[in-house]
């Protein structure tokens, strides 16, 4: 039995904050160009800072070891946990345009605050007179670097869920072309920024290492001027979608509400608190969390529903689209405790990658040397050109000649991903016991292995990051209604930054558990070639192993990864328009 004639409004708003509205119909491709084109430079501010962050921190503050990892992985989780205070600002109370464009002026906020720890030499500690021989910061000056960073961090969690999130509202996905228009619009928006990246790192990151630290950090603050404007420019062809509350309550009031009833019985007699029947409950029940269905039973001698049909305490009784939209949340876990094994993997690139870097041959011809941040661009490389191979080379092929939808399915991404990430772990593990055997053969700080040697692992990074993120983003994307996008930005972020929480929490460990009985390390201090970085390269890429047989015997098997197509629907041409 169905009862419950409360109406709860989930329509879409077409609504402009402008009075003035453009003749246009709104969203589409037309409001896509301005999102990416605010993404793209938002990210190149963005990763101008974390590609080279740990370049700035070694050389200005005089950070090492330890310390220097777990300020950036800890930094870096944090901007990406934060994508959860982010997602319910923007649920509850702002809606995704407002959020957005608070999120990136305090990103403005925090980069301009690092630009001037970068122009004011009193606000960081003096250089090293030697390698082992250097001032470590004061309090103070932490503070004002945490402190800078952590605006960043704030101004991240506003814009990480909305970004993707924002533009899939562009899209009716109702229709087989939207649904189509939006798996593309996740490539290109990998795609669009990530072009934009290698041809402006490549000039950011030069100018940070060998020019200027305050110009390279000017630069990627004007960036993100420049892309509050973008943003503001396209205000009149977006479809904004009002806020409608936070999933995130509607998620906790489920869990409290099924826990006061866990002593009431499931059965056929049950009533649930079904407003306008939004909710098959026969095919709820037949779920594999139907213990949370708890949440929606009307106990009749206790007077849940006022006169109005309304619960009267909206933490015992729970609607069954509340119930369901926790259950779609649920189901996706499986395969979000796989994607952080890939994360992990990534996150190794930006520290421990780099700083073998700096202690490696970076030259090209006599006067010329290789940034060390300038690595990750090969990441990015790859990440581009397997999109483009995927989108204008393998789907229009494989369309043309096997007559029938040529996309690669998500599950066979994700594994793909994960064995990439595992390759790219071996591979750094072989490269470091190399680079560290020759340095200390020479007796010199740096290997004279060359820098391009590490090319195949920040290549196979990416590769992870084209076929595993991709994947993931789509899949969470696509799993969770409407209402719920925000949240899947916010899983997304969420896995990163527990990626980042765990490389930490594996370094700290490692490092205790062999530093004792006066042994050297195998992680920390200064210099590399007294650590034995490959072991914990090989240790990750066991782990690895571990996350690949998890995905394919049991997270896959878990999930469904239907793409939900309707039945019934006319098998359209869809032809996708171009950017302009």
């Amino acid at each position: 039995m169905e009862i419950g004639s409360h109406s709860q409004s989930g329509k879409e708003s077409h609504l402009s904050p402008s009075k003035s509205q453009s003749m246009k119909k709104p969203g589409g491709w037309r409001a896509i160009k301005y999102i990416l084109g605010n993404e793209s430079f938002e990210k190149l501010a963005s990763m101008s800072l974390i590609a080279n962050i740990t370049v700035y921190l070694r050389t200005k503050y005089n950070l090492s070891g330890i310390l220097l990892v777990n300020v950036v992985t800890l930094w870096a989780g944090t901007s990406n946990v934060s994508s959860i205070v982010g997602a319910i600002v923007s649920d509850a109370y702002l809606g995704r345009f407002l959020t957005l464009l608070c999120g990136t002026i305090c990103s403005l906020l925090g980069m301009a605050a690092m630009t001037l720890t970068a122009s004011i030499s009193e606000l960081r500690p003096p250089p090293c007179q030697e390698p082992a021989l250097c001032m470590q910061p004061h309090k103070w000056q932490l503070a004002l670097l945490f402190a800078s960073l952590g605006l960043i961090a704030i101004g991240a969690g506003g814009i990480r869920p909305c970004n993707i999130a924002f533009g899939a509202d562009q899209f009716d996905t109702n229709t087989k072309k939207g649904r189509a228009q939006l798996e593309s619009f996740f490539n290109w928006w990998y795609l669009s920024f990530t072009i934009a990246l290698i041809f402006a790192l490549t000039g950011v990151v030069y100018i940070q290492t060998n020019v200027s630290w305050v110009i390279g950090y000017a630069v990627p603050t004007a960036c993100l001027a420049l892309s509050i404007t973008i943003f503001l420019f396209g205000r009149h062809t977006y479809i904004y979608k009002p806020a409608h509350g936070s999933v995130f309550a509607d998620m906790a009031k489920v869990v409290i509400a099924s826990y006061r009833k866990r002593k009431t019985r499931l059965d056929n007699g049950c009533s649930y608190y079904n407003p306008n029947n939004e909710i098959d409950t026969e095919e709820a029940c037949k779920s594999k969390v139907k213990w949370l269905n708890k949440a929606a039973i009307i106990v009749h001698d206790q007077n849940e529903l006022d006169s109005n049909g309304v619960p009267i305490n909206s933490w015992r009784l729970c609607s069954m689209k509340q119930v369901e939209n926790l259950k779609c949340l649920v189901g996706i876990l499986p395969v979000w405790i796989a994607g952080i094994g890939c994360f992990l993997v990534m996150d190794q690139q930006s520290t421990f990658g780099v700083l073998q870097a700096i202690q490696m041959n970076r030259s090209i011809g006599k006067h010329f040397q290789i940034p060390p941040g300038w690595m990750g661009i090969s990441s990015m490389i790859a990440l581009s050109i397997w999109i483009l191979l995927y989108e204008k080379l393998y789907i229009p092929m494989a369309k043309k000649y096997l007559k029938r939808d040529s996309r690669m399915e998500m599950e066979h991404r994700i594994a793909i991903g994960i064995v990439m990430s595992i390759l790219c772990m071996i591979v750094a593990g072989t490269t470091e016991t190399r680079r560290r055997t020759l340095a200390l053969r020479n007796g010199s700080f740096e290997s004279p292995l060359h820098v391009y040697i590490l090319l195949p692992q920040f290549a196979l990074s990416g590769l992870t990051e084209a076929f595993a993120a991709v994947a993931l983003m789509e899949f969470f994307t696509r799993q969770l209604p409407e209402s719920m996008r925000s949240v899947a930005g916010s899983v997304f972020f969420l896995s990163l930054s527990v990626a980042s929480y765990l490389s930490s929490l594996i370094v700290n460990v490692m490092h205790s558990l062999t530093a004792g009985r006066g042994k050297t390390a195998w992680l920390g201090g200064h210099d590399l070639n007294h650590n034995r970085l490959e072991n914990y390269y090989f240790l990750i890429a066991g782990l690895g192993g571990v996350n690949l047989l998890y995905f394919l015997f049991f997270a896959r098997k878990y999930v469904s990864f239907s793409k939900d197509v309707k039945e019934g629907e006319e098998d359209e041409e869809v032809e996708l328009e171009n950017v302009k």
